[in-house]
């Protein structure tokens, strides 16, 4: 049965129950329909939580699947089954990889967060107001230009680029203002998907909504003649975009198939952003359970560092334990095999993979957090391919359990939650991979050398240009974001397994003065990806009766 299906068959409780047995009031949520609804901030004071934070990460992504939110949320169900109070924090799906190739971010199986054809597609509407924000400020750059100037922007260094939540790679590069005086000022620019604007980073890092106008305001849009930067603020129009942000700002609330309460806000991608659901939303799930369990996008090399050396500087609170997704088929993937042959049983590839585990492992130990791995179970694995899988992780001084929570959902992660529930108990004193007063260099150097294990980095003429700029203007502590593929831990998309003594190279750095973080472009990472030669809207069909079918 595939995971539409199941989750269609499945009987969802009213959104109310579900918010009752969170620990919210009635008041403090706006539904949305019957299953779904935004969140009220702030909530009222309420008695403190254990407070456990679980980060669940995985292995560099391959067409064969690791499904990291198929397992977040069969060990949310899975700690429910025990008797915890648990809730789920996750990122909201994106158009574009739901179009194009990748799917969506609900889980699968008897795994789901559900609505899940709402959340895949529309949901709360926090996508198209991000995009109609970001879409707005460009528009009142561009009038400000026509009208006069007064802010003396020159219209070549715009930086502050259009944004559509769906893969369309013919926007890249774009020529507007063309069509004669009246049409505006012609200039080059571009469009980046929605998930990739700055307005998505500053949402999911913002403490309120105060905090929100304070760092949309901070957004610096582009460059005077003279070379000095220009944010919202001169611009006047922080009010107008923080308002149409009014309701996206509030945390969405939804259920599992099993009606754990699971909070599904923000979603900025982390191979060209920082990967995380908001702060809003893991902090209120912290203060409703005992146990929060949220994930980052991707690998642990892209995703996982960005929580820990981003996100939790703004979070105030750092993992409990960290949880890394693997598969035997991924790892046959890393191993050598071709995708058309990962059904056939081939243990020593299993092991020439586990490479990739292995560094993601002692990338994630090197924080001081206690790591377990999740081997997400498929129909088609051996006993032998999962037993070398934990043989090997034992060997590594970690515990590696199988979770079949495709098929089981919580059922198949009781062993991984009973694990878990142990390591979260440990006390360890949280190691920064970077001291926030580090170069910005120094940083880069960091996480190049330690978290992929290159031998160093290399910047194009523009991003040195760039650096002495950003050193000028004191923008030069702040964290740093990498923007690179997340196929690899170099920034060759086909170096699989755990490549060594590479180069990374930086062709841009980019300032991101609203969500306070540099972003560092390498290699050839596209900031608005492209659709397949087979997109999934092809599969996509919708009845009479409103049925949707095909979305996977």
């Amino acid at each position: 049965m595939k995971d539409i299906e199941i989750a269609q068959q499945s009987k969802m409780e009213p959104i109310v129950e579900v918010a009752k047995r969170a620990g919210l009031t009635a008041s403090e949520i706006e539904q949305y329909g019957d299953y779904k609804a935004k969140i009220k901030l702030p909530l009222a004071s309420r008695p403190k939580t254990k407070e456990k934070l679980v980060l669940v990460t995985a292995i560099n992504p391959t067409p064969a699947g690791e499904g990291k939110s198929t397992v977040t949320v069969g060990l949310g169900d899975a700690l429910s089954l025990l008797g915890k109070k648990v809730m789920l924090a996750l990122r909201e799906p994106s158009l574009g990889p739901v179009m194009g190739v990748k799917g969506g971010a609900t889980g699968g199986g008897y795994s789901q967060v559900v609505p899940m054809e709402d959340i895949n597609l529309h949901f709360t509407g926090d996508m198209h107001a991000l995009t109609t924000a970001n879409n707005t400020l460009a528009a009142l750059i561009d009038n400000h230009i026509y009208q006069g100037n007064k802010l003396n922007i020159d219209s070549r260094r715009v930086i502050w680029k259009r944004v559509l939540d769906i893969n369309d790679r013919a926007l890249r590069q774009v020529i507007i203002g063309l069509g004669g005086p009246l049409q505006g000022v012609p200039r080059q620019d571009g469009f980046d998907i929605t998930v990739a604007s700055e307005l998505m980073a500053v949402l999911c890092l913002s403490a309120d909504l105060a905090d929100l106008k304070r760092r949309i305001g901070n957004i610096v849009i582009g460059y005077t003649v003279d070379r000095q930067p220009v944010t919202v603020d001169q611009l006047g129009v922080t009010g107008a975009i923080a308002a149409l942000l009014k309701d996206a700002i509030k945390p969405n609330l939804v259920q599992t198939l099993a009606h754990t309460p699971a909070i599904i806000h923000g979603g900025p991608f982390a191979n060209i952003a920082h990967g995380c659901n908001s702060v809003l939303a893991t902090k209120t799930a912290l203060s409703l359970a005992d146990y929060t369990l949220t994930e980052a996008g991707f690998g642990a090399d892209l995703g996982a560092e960005k929580f820990l050396d981003i996100k939790t500087r703004v979070l105030g609170k750092t993992p409990d334990t960290i949880v890394i997704v693997a598969t035997a088929r991924a790892l046959k993937m890393n191993g050598g095999v071709a995708k058309s042959d990962l059904e056939n049983e081939n243990v020593e590839a299993v092991k020439r993979g586990y490479v990739n585990l292995q560094r993601h492992i002692q990338n994630m130990q090197s924080y001081n957090v206690p790591v377990v791995v999740a081997i997400n179970k498929f129909a088609s694995d051996t006993v032998a391919e999962l037993q070398a899988i934990q043989d090997l992780a034992t060997q590594d001084g970690v515990a590696a359990i199988v979770a079949d929570v495709w098929a089981q959902g919580g059922q198949g992660a009781l062993d991984l939650a009973r694990k878990v529930l142990e390591t979260t108990e440990e006390v360890r004193a949280f190691h920064e991979l970077y001291a926030a007063d580090d170069d910005l260099e120094v940083k880069i150097d960091k996480i190049v050398k330690k978290i992929y294990h290159g031998a160093g980095v290399e910047y194009s003429a523009k991003a040195k240009r760039q650096i002495q700029t950003f050193k000028k203007e004191g923008w030069d502590k702040l964290p740093v974001c990498m923007a690179k593929t997340q196929y690899s831990f170099s920034d060759d998309a086909k170096s699989l397994g755990a490549p060594e003594g590479f180069t990374v190279h930086v062709r841009e750095l980019v300032p991101k003065l609203g969500s306070q973080f540099i972003v560092a472009l390498t290699g050839n990472i596209l900031t608005m990806p492209g659709l397949p030669k087979v997109p999934a809207a092809d599969n996509i069909e919708v009845a009479d009766d409103g049925t949707i079918s095909g979305l996977f």
